[in-house]
């Protein structure tokens, strides 16, 4: 839970917390399997005040094999310059530590745990090795467990606790520090993502410090969803949990059979894009008179083939969007390569795509063009009179041109039955 040196000081601890139980490896409080086998990503802020600054990446990668849990805990700054990385070995059912080695930018430590715990840390700057052989007096779970801990924990309102860390520090003697778990309450956390969780709001204590820790635990399945530390003046560190696993799309994107699709076969698309005459706004109730508009030469046309991903993409953001709880899915990553290209090479909207292979596939355009209309408008008023003065008026109409820019908008749905067919399609709007 170290990850800077920067802390907030309060003030000395009172004697009630000694009186709560400790969790240490082996306690009943421990429910391991909360820590899932799986890759997490956090994104790591410095928050004052409603500025949210980034500073990198987080990740948590938990492997289980042979009755053992293994964490690699890395942290990328936001300028990708280094990746420390920190990996803990402990047993899968009380996380009793074995191992700990870390690769930081000042030093390598490597530790096995036992009675006595032997290691040896190397000092960047000095170039010097240090051999160790510590004899800590208390039970301990490794540090760099402890976020996982806290979900792990029976937590409840009013539940508290006492958590023993072994934590090396070169320049101090001491190696078993405390944290307390101070208050349990509900909380509602609301993912970008998924929308909102109940979950807790857990309030830890680190005693030698004082610095405060806020962890929020889902209730249901005990995740991680985001840490805050305090580090004084009104700065907290607070990471967030990017949800790696959250995928609402069930169809599986084919990047391999998309690539193949545009490139592989003997079919050819051709068209022409344009907005029809009666496109675009209709002002004072008068329909645009304006001739077809064609897209200009350079305009860029987009072609992509259609799948059950695709399809499935476009159905559950039009939920997303008629809900607004969050936001919208984006595409897979690797969309762009089932992406093809075209221009309009003339000044009659047309264009063409080769090498496609039997299929349905989206073709897509946009552009600016200009549209024109007619109106009438009053232009002043005719009186008449006779011998006894004023018998009424008429009205004086007359017509002008007004001209504006539109812009289209147009999706076409094409489909190639059998290779070598030869497609022509009209992008109209």
């Amino acid at each position: 839970m170290k990850f800077y040196a920067l802390v907030l000081a309060v003030s000395l601890l009172s004697s009630a917390a000694f009186c709560q139980k400790t969790v240490a490896p082996g306690s009943k409080d421990i429910n391991t399997k909360y820590i899932k086998p799986e890759k997490s990503l956090y994104t790591v802020y410095y928050v004052k005040d409603t500025s949210w600054v980034k500073q990198g990446t987080l990740t948590y990668d938990i492997v289980v094999a042979n009755n053992q849990l293994s964490l690699t805990n890395s942290y990328t700054p936001k300028d990708n310059s280094r990746t420390s990385a920190r990996t803990s070995v402990a047993d899968a059912q009380t996380l009793k530590p074995i191992s700990y080695t870390s690769d930081g930018k000042e030093s390598k430590l490597n530790l096995d745990f036992g009675e006595t715990v032997t290691g040896n840390y190397y000092s960047k700057k000095t170039k010097k090795d240090k051999k160790l052989k510590l004899h800590p007096k208390e039970v301990y779970i490794d540090w760099n467990w402890t976020d996982h801990l806290i979900c792990t924990l029976p937590l409840d309102v009013g539940y508290k606790a006492r958590i023993p860390q072994f934590y090396y520090n070169n320049e101090s003697d001491v190696l078993v520090e405390y944290y307390t778990v101070k208050e349990v309450k509900s909380f509602i956390y609301n993912s970008p993502k998924t929308g909102k969780h109940d979950t807790w709001l857990v309030s830890v204590l680190e005693e030698n410090t004082g610095a405060i820790y806020n962890y929020i635990v889902d209730k249901k399945d005990h995740r991680l969803w985001q840490r805050e530390m305090s580090m004084g003046k009104g700065m907290w560190e607070i990471t967030a949990n990017e949800e790696l696993d959250y995928q609402p799309i069930k169809n599986i994107f084919n990047k391999e059979l998309m690539v193949q699709q545009i490139s592989k076969g003997n079919s050819v698309i051709i068209g022409t894009a344009y907005a029809r005459s009666d496109s675009g706004k209709k002002l004072g109730g008068l329909v645009n008179t304006a001739k077809k508009q064609y897209a200009p030469k350079g305009t860029e046309i987009t072609l992509f083939p259609s799948s059950d991903y695709y399809e499935e993409w476009v159905e559950v953001n039009k939920k997303i969007r008629k809900q607004k709880k969050m936001p919208e899915v984006p595409l897979n990553r690797d969309f762009g390569y089932s992406v093809k290209k075209a221009k309009v090479y003339d000044d009659e909207g047309h264009f063409e795509f080769a090498d496609l292979m039997p299929g349905n596939y989206v073709v897509m355009a946009s552009f600016d063009f200009s549209n024109s209309y007619n109106y009438s408008y009053v232009s002043g008023y005719t009186n008449y009179y006779n011998y006894w003065g004023y018998t009424g008026s008429s009205t004086n109409y007359s017509t002008a041109r007004q001209s504006y820019i539109d812009k289209a908008n147009i999706e076409k749905r094409v489909t190639i039955d059998k290779d070598g067919d030869k497609k022509e399609v009209s992008l109209k709007e």
